[in-house]
C-alpha cells in the first residue's frame, strides 16, 4: 500500500486549519485543541513547517503562527515535501544519487519515474486553499489530467 506518513497527514490538517483563518495568528495550543492532534506533535510539526517556509512564526504577547505565503501558493506537494523530503515512490524514482546495484539491468526505472512524476503533479495540483474549502472546492475542481503510463 502506498501511504503518507502520519506526520505528513497531520501537517496537512494543521496547515488546513491555519488556512481557514489566514488573517489570524494561531497558537500551538489552539491548533492542538482545534485539530485534536496532541500538543507535542503540533509543536514538532509547526517547527518543521516554519523551517520549510510554509508557516511564519511570530514572537511576543500576540505571537503564534500564520501562513508563510498565500494558501493558493502552497500545494499539498509542498506540505509533504517539507515533512518527507522529495516525493519518491521508489528510491530510483527520486532522481537521487543513491547507487543502485541493478540499475544497468532494470527495465522498470523509466516507468517508475513516470509514475512518480504523475503522483507529484497530482499532489502539486491541489492547493492549500482548496483543502481549506473542503468538499465544496473538490466538487468544483476539475479532475486532474490523466497521465499515460505507457508511451506509444
Amino acid at each position: 500500500m502506498l501511504k503518507l506518513s502520519r506526520l505528513a497527514d497531520y501537517a496537512t490538517v494543521l496547515m488546513t486549519a491555519v488556512a481557514r483563518a489566514p488573517q489570524r495568528t494561531h497558537t500551538g495550543q489552539e491548533l492542538a485543541d482545534r485539530t485534536r492532534i496532541p500538543l507535542p506533535t503540533v509543536a514538532k510539526l509547526l517547527k518543521v513547517l516554519t523551517k520549510g517556509g510554509l508557516l511564519e512564526s511570530l514572537r511576543g504577547a500576540h505571537g503564534g503562527y500564520r501562513l508563510g505565503r498565500a494558501a493558493e501558493q502552497i500545494s499539498v506537494a509542498d506540505i509533504i515535501g517539507a515533512l518527507e523530503g522529495p516525493i519518491a515512490v521508489t528510491a530510483c524514482a527520486g532522481h537521487g544519487s543513491e547507487p543502485c546495484s541493478i540499475e544497468t539491468d532494470c527495465a522498470t526505472r523509466a516507468n517508475w519515474r513516470l509514475i512518480n512524476t504523475a503522483i507529484h503533479q497530482a499532489l502539486a495540483a491541489v492547493t492549500l486553499a482548496q483543502m481549506a474549502q473542503g468538499a465544496a472546492a473538490a466538487a468544483r475542481t476539475p479532475p486532474p489530467q490523466e497521465f499515460p503510463l505507457i508511451r506509444a
